[in-house]
């Protein structure tokens, strides 16, 4: 007998994608009196949630839940704990999913008893010049490291993944995500599902398409904020959730050492500038490759500065506020960047 599946998905005017977003999952391949699309929205003020109404009124599978506490996590909790299915799955507004995405992410759980979540690989949509260039920075290993689910590396257990499909009992096993949390809520989640004895599968067969920002001052304030709020998640479990987590404010903290090298014996100095001409010489022969003109390829080392330089900067901040002030995250810190 096929499996019920739930996609729940977290909106917050979402007017230019939510319609493409869920007619992806309505046109899959998977039996459509065994999938039900439930849209969680925040109090969008633009027309997403009429768009969400209009295609609920064709496809009863479809369900608007009202997000009234607007963030992320409430918006996952809202609708896993609606679904009763077999089979959940979270995923992104500005996404798509291609045809077999639904049951390629049902076949893993199927044949692998010991995952608990399976995922796969995120295609980059570019909506201009700019976000080409910093979808490309995020599909290199250079900068995302082995983060598998944007590099489509490999196939097999990782420690996370974009938009997870879970077995329902992962949640009555450890709970849901953490409502404490704006951002790194699934990196957290994850956590706890390895933690609990479950496997972590990406399949590259498991394929969505996903709109990449485009600017460089969004992408500069959401690496901040995930470097941020990846602190108070290793606060709470007492733990590194990923030893890749490290570089980024490792690089930071290298350049503020910089300005101090000046105070350094001349050897020192010498060994630090070669680091330093190590990294830019990877940022640069990495870039080379991956762009594809001379402009692509000057904002694709542009972009592998702002990831690495402002989740590592947002990482220290975090060390501060939550390490040695021992704060709780402000009302600022919480909103959303978009």
């Amino acid at each position: 007998m096929m499996k019920t599946v739930s996609v729940v998905i977290p909106s917050y005017n979402e007017e230019a994608y939510i319609e493409n977003c869920v007619r992806s999952i309505l046109a899959s391949n998977y039996p459509q009196d065994k999938l039900q699309v439930l849209v969680c929205d925040g109090q969008s003020t633009d027309a997403t949630q009429e768009i969400v109404k209009k295609i609920a009124e064709e496809n009863p599978q479809v369900v608007l839940l009202q997000n009234l506490n607007k963030t992320t996590p409430f918006a996952l909790n809202l609708g896993l704990k609606y679904s009763s299915a077999d089979v959940k799955i979270i995923l992104g507004a500005h996404s798509t999913v291609d045809d077999n995405f639904v049951l390629q992410n049902v076949k893993v759980l199927e044949t692998m008893p010991e995952v608990g979540c399976a995922g796969g690989v995120i295609e980059n949509v570019y909506e201009n010049n700019t976000s080409e260039s910093i979808g490309l920075a995020m599909s290199s290993t250079f900068g995302v490291g082995n983060a598998h689910f944007r590099t489509g590396a490999k196939s097999g257990f990782v420690d996370t993944v974009a938009f997870g499909a879970y077995r329902k009992e992962v949640f009555e096993n450890i709970g849901y995500f953490d409502e404490s949390l704006t951002r790194n809520q699934d990196d957290e989640f994850n956590y706890r599902v390895t933690k609990a004895g479950y496997k972590i599968y990406l399949e590259p067969n498991i394929r969505c398409k996903y709109y990449v920002r485009g600017s460089f001052t969004k992408l500069y304030k959401q690496y901040f904020q995930y470097g941020y709020w990846k602190v108070f998640v290793n606060k709470k479990h007492g733990a590194f959730l990923s030893i890749r987590q490290l570089v980024p404010p490792a690089f930071v903290l290298y350049l503020l050492l910089g300005f101090l090298s000046f105070l350094l014996p001349q050897t020192i100095q010498t060994l630090y500038n070669a680091g330093l001409s190590v990294y830019f010489l990877g940022a640069l022969f990495f870039a080379i490759k991956t762009g594809n003109t001379l402009k692509s390829k000057t904002q694709v080392f542009l972009s592998f500065l702002i990831l690495h330089f402002s989740y590592g900067l947002g990482y220290l901040r975090g060390i501060i506020d939550f390490i040695f002030f021992g704060k709780m995250p402000s009302a600022k810190a919480a909103e959303i960047t978009r």
